[in-house]
């Protein structure tokens, strides 16, 4: 991981929008915590085929209005270069510069992808819309994503969207550092030099994270699969375990060398602050 040490670690915090008013007070307290640390960003998820789109903005704007840089995720699928154009135009318009660039899942019912199919492609256009204003930041597997059809076909797919203009990645989550390590050495070794920095997703309760990891295919490693089921419906122990494992990983990443932390918040920012803290006192 030696290309990785050059980048400064920084830490980045993903909301997703919310539907209602109580979820956007809550969300405001959230994020007034978070902001204390001196984010790098702040990212907003964009739902498929663009379902969240003006809440995205909306959170965005706001965001960026409190003085932290605030980086929209865009989805391409089930878009036209159209749509697209006019959201980045308007993001520009308010000063915004990261964007999340992804794929997107295809919504439910919907047959065409439409003018976009792959990631590579939106980050090509961002380029040839918008020249070097905006940051892009795109999605990294470590565990290979669940619809690629080999590991290698999905490292082609990353380098695409490296070569497209991608500046930054942001891994899916995972609970094995080697996965990590491995996919940092092969960036290394195909001359991808970006910042690859590690998604943490904090551990909070089971059901909820077994849910999300099977659709996503991230491994949770069967020594901490059995221990999460043997607390059962105890969610004080699920919490503290989980609170372990992630520090742990956390700070064996950072010591590595990786270029800071981003974590999936779940709109929740007590789980993430006790990370934190045990960095902090690991550090210290």
């Amino acid at each position: 991981m030696q290309s990785q040490k050059k980048h400064p670690q920084l830490y980045s915090f993903e909301f997703y929008p919310p539907k209602t008013e109580e979820g956007a007070a809550s969300l405001q307290v959230v994020q007034g915590k978070l902001a204390n640390l001196n984010p790098d960003f702040f990212s907003v998820t964009f739902g498929a085929g663009g379902s969240t789109r003006d809440l995205t903005f909306d959170a965005v704007v706001d965001i960026q209005a409190k003085g932290v840089t605030a980086a929209p995720h865009l989805s391409c699928v089930a878009s036209t270069k159209d749509n697209i154009r006019a959201i980045l135009n308007n993001y520009q318009q308010h000063g915004i510069s990261k964007i999340v660039a992804l794929r997107g899942d295809l919504p439910s019912g919907m047959m065409s992808a439409g003018e976009f199919r792959y990631a590579n492609e939106l980050v090509e256009f961002i380029r040839q819309e918008t020249g070097d204003h905006f940051q892009i930041h795109v999605a990294a597997y470590p565990e290979v994503h669940p619809q690629a059809p080999s590991g290698a076909q999905d490292f082609k797919n990353f380098k695409r969207k490296v070569d497209a203009g991608a500046n930054a990645a942001i891994t899916q989550y995972f609970y094995n550092a080697e996965g990590y390590f491995y996919f940092v050495d092969a960036c290394e070794k195909n001359g991808i030099d970006i910042p690859i920095v590690p998604g943490i997703m904090p551990i909070t309760q089971y059901a909820q994270l077994f849910r999300f990891s099977e659709m996503c295919g991230a491994d949770i490693p069967r020594w901490m699969r059995k221990r999460l089921e043997g607390f059962g419906d105890d969610r004080e122990s699920i919490q503290a375990f989980g609170l372990d494992v992630v520090s742990d990983l956390c700070q064996r990443l950072l010591d590595a060398g990786a270029p800071g932390l981003h974590f999936y918040t779940m709109n929740q920012a007590t789980p993430t602050l006790a990370i934190l803290a045990n960095l902090q006192k690991t550090t210290v």
